[in-house]
């Protein structure tokens, strides 16, 4: 038979044989598409109609759901060889070696969209003429989903979070009942895990949960009738059974997402539960429990839950307040919208269970993931609910969580602990944290229930794919989930190739991604693009009018209820040409538009972006403004970027258009370095110069309008001559030195801006600053105290050595400073510290809104200055500005400034020459440490010692250390001995010839060990609290202002917090230049509102920045693809709130 039915294609399908595959993809996959009943009732039709279902052939399995034995009982074959089968069936899709020619295959596929990781899986489909079923696009007439395992999900999903809860609170010292209940593949089923459930619900109902949780609120983002939500989380392109849940409670988040008809799911199983439904606007009044006191709630229970379903009008709001939510125009024009889940639900919810339904149609997507994310989570922190575990609002961090989660997909470890603190995944339940779930095959755990659901549906399309022969014999909703036939793709999935095509990187591409078209705009699709092909349609519309096109970014929705989303940079050789693709694609937008009078939903929007022409090479001779950037450092790159990405941010939401596309050109001493700096970069050139060339260096600035010097400050000087001879604008990041404050008259005079100190430190810390003084000035308050602190640190995964500090740089300068004098004032007194006892002044800091860090702060040189150029001298009792070390006492790490006092007392910061050093005859570390110490005059006795030393070579350090007075304590001596261990200074290796000092001996020990590794991000925390006093008797208000920004690695590139705090600011003053928003001439500060108040428009777009305490917040994120029109996007949010003490 087997060489009879090899003859004919024709013989195989169609010839009412079929196959069904042993599930390979995943160890814990057990369900079946056909269970041993299907098949049974197939072959019983198929004997009465031999062109029906003849034979049915099972590979066998050990951990299919159904045992082999059940399937031959049902008169089943049983054999690996399918090679008989016309018809071959599974759930996920099988390995590629597992697919035969000329024969018909349904399983879930997920290459529709063109999912770049399965197109060999497609390739292997066409190479083997085989006709592929996709079960994700078998859909009835009513459009909906006919095969699906969503309920199973939720059920599933939900039980098992209950038992992630119960083992939760459990570590935080709460017995309830969720304890006993055990994860859903522990049940032997369905019926099973739901009498566990309502057993659990009979004991909550009887003796009740502790009020120390209590209430605890469920919220569920999923209407439950097939309607889809909007979703604060659309980056994830996750397979449809994926899950996520929050539980935010005591700040310990349990995450699982899932859509419409997972909610359905599983809110059927928590109905068992004693439970209340509440309406979204009643959240505020069932939370007030959680106001009182432990003392009154110490003995009383609560014996029921609370539910609530909440829907797109709770999580966003029109910018027009007099106007209401219209979820038609939501779709329409969501950049109109506003999010506001952050205020209405997620303070008062203790799980939040997302659906992970695809929020088409939103340009600044990426915008409001993180305000949303970052905000609820910062607002149910500060809510003061029950500290019972603290939640670490560490900028991106919250985002990280979601994203790291969602690979997390073997749900044989369900939950896990994510710690910020030092980014690590632990899988405990003990500790800070947030925990975590993410499954992406949730069914399979019910698979005896999920089969039976799954093949009753299945069975009845079964017949017709085993028994027709021509696929035009097929029913209409068979040949439509037809990806693939005889080699080609069906004309519905044609653009599957021509997606493939254009698919281009998120980051920025170097080159036009148009080469030959010169004009190109950025059009974005939303709507029903797949599910009702009109990306077929807008595909043709392009080529047949001579246009090109670069697919951008896709988001598919993940079932016919949702939407779908698409960018598509289109180009075309002349305006006119293209003026025409657009108004045919808008034509066919106008088509399926909708009537939301008539009840008729929106199929297809459309958003044209800015027409561009089209780069044809890398000189800088182009239209538009011109930058120059000077430099090759970390700190050219973000720079650049921004300023590079400047149109397509006023494209997506920026009211500003005052300035076009700015070209950037970036000049070093080398031509490679500036190279990498504009690498992937659009708009930018890179060119060598050398600066000392005055010549070279003035033809340069005579082709730009702005010039950024990030160069080392010793070049300002020269630079800021020229620009001022050719009347050209400059920005620089540093200090107002002595050189550059003798060109100010100069420079007024020529009508040019240099704007210095337009970084982080100085720069961003006199942005937050002056706004905050000038506006309690401006509400007749005075400045009783400004304390300011500021440092560039590791991230806490990165603070894993005994300093609790790392270098991207040479530690020279950084441990120079550390011997800087300073001065500030305290209380009505000024207090002098010396250079030598600057470590010994620092003192701890802890900042409530991130509990995280311990930290401690050092005077940092001069705070006096700053109360005259701020204007509070004589007002302010207390200025004092500072630089932030970690503590460590957190971090299983050390005391850094007791430390640093120690190695000081040592003799490593000396910089004179060394004897010992200035031999040929190199010393080793160790020997070097001795001298230093005077070890070999220490007697062989420890008689005369006061503490003696134990034995080994450490104990002979410390007890040196104590004995010779640099260490007042044991446990000091002890930590600076195993730091002075760590740096290696006490090997038996000789100390390079480079070193001639103690001094260069610390730095380079430091710079071997200290620096960071690879993929080890830095961070920078940038903390004001500013008092004010009201003389008419008004309460004295504290205000706060923090900025917390991460280093980034993303594609192999890394991009450190400090190098963005610092070139994001000097793009930021440029640009604003630029648009003549500074009209002051001379040498300047950012001190004035008009650079502090347009300048926060764009400081948002790079850093992490949010003030409290009656101050502005402000957020917004740099993607490593800041670049691309996707989601290059400026937006403003406010929260305000006050608090007074008197």
């Amino acid at each position: 038979m087997g060489s009879a039915a090899t003859e004919s294609n024709d013989t195989l399908l169609g010839n009412g044989v079929v196959g069904i595959l042993a599930e390979t993809c995943n160890m814990w996959e057990r369900r079946a598409p056909l269970t041993p009943s299907h098949c049974a009732r197939l072959l019983l039709g198929g004997g009465r109609n031999r062109t029906r279902v003849n034979r049915i052939i099972v590979q066998p399995s050990t951990k299919r759901i159904h045992h082999d034995a059940q399937y031959e009982d049902a008169g089943c074959e049983i054999s690996e060889d399918l090679s008989e089968c016309g018809l071959i069936i599974g759930i996920k899709q099988p390995k590629l070696q597992m697919i035969l020619p000329d024969r018909a295959y349904t399983f879930f596929s997920h290459t529709h969209k063109a999912q770049k990781e399965n197109m060999p899986l497609l390739d292997k489909i066409l190479e083997e003429r085989v006709s592929l079923f996709d079960y994700e696009l078998i859909v009835g007439d009513d459009g909906k989903r006919s095969l699906a395992f969503g309920k199973f999900a939720g059920r599933a999903g939900l039980i098992d979070f209950l038992h992630g809860l119960g083992q939760r609170y459990l570590s935080l010292g709460y017995s309830t009942p969720f304890l006993s209940l055990g994860q859903s593949h522990m049940y032997p089923s369905l019926a099973a895990a739901k009498a566990a459930v309502i057993s659990v619900g009979e004991e909550i109902a009887t003796f009740g949960l502790p009020s120390g949780i209590c209430p605890i609120v469920f919220v569920f983002t999923g209407v439950g009738n097939g309607n889809c939500t909007v979703n604060i989380f659309p980056f994830v392109d996750f397979y449809n059974r994926s899950g996520m849940w929050f539980h935010l409670k005591n700040f310990t988040p349990h995450i699982y997402s899932f859509n419409v008809t997972v909610s359905q799911g599983a809110q059927e199983i928590f109905k068992l539960l004693p439970h209340t439904f509440v309406d979204a606007e009643k959240l505020p009044v069932i939370s007030a429990a959680r106001n009182l006191s432990k003392q009154s709630q110490s003995t009383k229970r609560v014996f029921q839950l609370y539910g609530c379903v909440v829907t797109s009008r709770d999580m966003v709001s029109h910018r027009d307040p007099t106007r209401h939510f219209d979820k038609a125009d939501y779709y329409a024009h969501p950049e109109q919208y506003t999010p506001v889940f952050h205020e209405r639900i997620a303070p008062y919810a203790s799980v939040i269970a997302l659906s992970h339904t695809v929020l088409f149609a939103l340009a600044d997507v990426s915008t409001l993931i993180k305000y949303s994310i970052r905000s609820y989570l910062t607002t149910i922190y500060e809510a003061n609910v029950m500290r019972l575990c603290k939640l670490y609002v560490l900028g991106e961090e919250c985002l990280v969580v979601l994203v790291r989660v969602m690979v997390l997909t073997n749900y044989g470890i369900h939950n896990r602990r994510y710690d910020p603190s030092n980014n690590s995944y632990r899988d405990d339940m003990e500790g800070d944290g947030v925990i975590c779930l993410a499954v992406d095959i949730l069914p399979t755990e019910f698979s005896k229930e999920a089969s039976q659901h799954f093949g009753d549906i299945l069975s009845k399309f079964v017949a017709s794919l085993a028994s027709v022969k021509q696929l035009v014999e097929l029913p209409s909703y068979l040949r439509r989930a037809c990806i693939a036939h005889a080699g080609k793709l069906t004309s519905l999935y044609e653009y599957i190739p021509r997606m493939r095509k254009t698919m281009i990187d998120l980051a920025p591409a170097k080159a036009n991604p148009l080469p030959d078209k010169k004009y190109s705009t950025l059009v974005s699709l939303s709507g029903h693009l797949f599910d009702k092909f009109l990306i077929n349609e807008a595909l043709d519309i392009i080529e047949a009018a001579g246009g090109s096109f670069c697919l951008v970014r896709c988001e598919v929705g993940q079932s016919t209820d949702d939407m779908s989303y698409s960018e598509l940079e289109v180009g075309a050789d002349d305006t006119a040409t293209l003026d025409e693709l657009v108004d045919s694609l808008t034509s066919l937008a106008n088509a399926h538009g909708g009537d939301h009078d008539a009840g008729k939903e929106t199929e297809l929007a459309l958003k044209i972006g800015k027409v561009n022409e089209c780069e044809t090479g890398d000189n800088i001779d182009k239209g538009g403004p011109k930058v120059l950037i000077l430099g090759a450092g970390r700190v050219c790159r973000p720079a650049a970027e921004f300023l590079a990405s400047y149109a397509n941010i006023c494209s997506y939401g920026v009211d500003d258009h005052n300035t076009d596309e700015i070209h950037v050109i970036v000049a070093s001493l080398y031509q490679k370095d500036a190279e990498e700096i504009v690498d992937g970069i659009k708009n930018t050139t890179a060119t060598q110069l050398d600066v000392a060339d005055i010549g070279s260096l003035s033809d340069l600035v005579s082709q730009v309008e702005i010039v950024v010097s990030l160069l080392p400050t010793s070049f300002h000087a020269a630079v800021a001559r020229v620009c001022i001879e050719l009347k050209k604008h400059m920005v620089t990041a540093s200090y107002v030195d002595e050189s550059m404050s003798n060109l100010g008259q100069a420079a007024k005079d020529a009508g040019v801006t240099i704007l210095c100190e337009m970084g982080l430190d100085p720069g961003i810390d006199h942005l937050m600053s002056m706004k905050m003084i000038d506006e309690a000035h401006a509400r007749k308050g005075k400045i009783k105290s400004f304390t300011s602190f500021c440092g560039g640190l590791p991230s806490p995964a990165a603070a894993n050595n005994p300093l609790a500090y790392k270098f991207s740089w040479n530690p020279a300068g950084a441990l120079r400073s550390g011997k800087n004098p300073a001065v500030y004032k305290f209380l009505g007194e000024t207090i002098h510290v010396g250079g030598s006892s600057l470590y010994e002044s620092a003192k701890r800091l802890r900042l409530p809104e991130l509990p995280a860090f311990a930290l401690e702060h050092l005077p940092n040189r001069n705070s006096l200055m700053y109360g005259d150029l701020y204007g509070i001298s004589k007002e302010a009792s207390t200025i004092y500005r500072a630089t932030l070390r970690y503590e460590g006492k957190h971090l299983h790490t050390f005391c850094f400034s007791e430390i640093m006092v120690t190695l000081s007392k040592i003799g490593f910061f000396d910089s004179a020459n060394h004897p010992l050093l200035q031999d040929t005859n190199r010393p080793t570390y160790k020997f070097f440490l001795d001298e230093l110490l005077n070890v070999n005059n220490i007697s062989t006795t420890t008689a005369n010692m006061k503490i003696e030393a134990s034995g080994g070579y450490e104990d002979e350090l410390i007890a040196r250390l104590l004995n010779l007075g640099h260490c007042q304590e044991k446990e000091i001596a002890v930590k600076t001995v195993k730091t002075i261990k760590f740096l290696g200074l006490y090997e038996e290796t000789q100390i390079p010839k480079e070193c001639s000092s103690a001094f260069d001996v610390i730095c380079q020990r430091m710079e071997q060990r200290m620096a960071y590794d690879c993929n080890e991000q830095d961070m920078v925390l940038l903390h004001h609290e500013v008092e004010v006093e009201y003389p008419d008797g008004r309460p004295t208000e504290k205000h706060q202002a923090t900025l917390l920004e991460f280093g980034k690695v993303e594609k192999g590139r890394s991009t450190t917090a400090m190098a963005l705090t610092v070139g994001v600011p000097a793009a930021i003053g440029a640009l604003l230049l630029l648009q003549n928003k500074v009209q002051t001439k001379g040498v300047i500060r950012p001190l004035e509102a008009e650079i502090y108040i347009p300048g926060e428009c764009y400081v948002d777009h790079g850093l992490s920045l949010w003030n409290c305490k009656y101050c502005v917040l402000m957020e917004l994120q740099l993607h490593a693809t800041v670049l691309t029109r996707v989601f290059a996007c400026v937006k403003h949010w406010r929260s305000w709130s006050r608090q007074a003490s008197s």
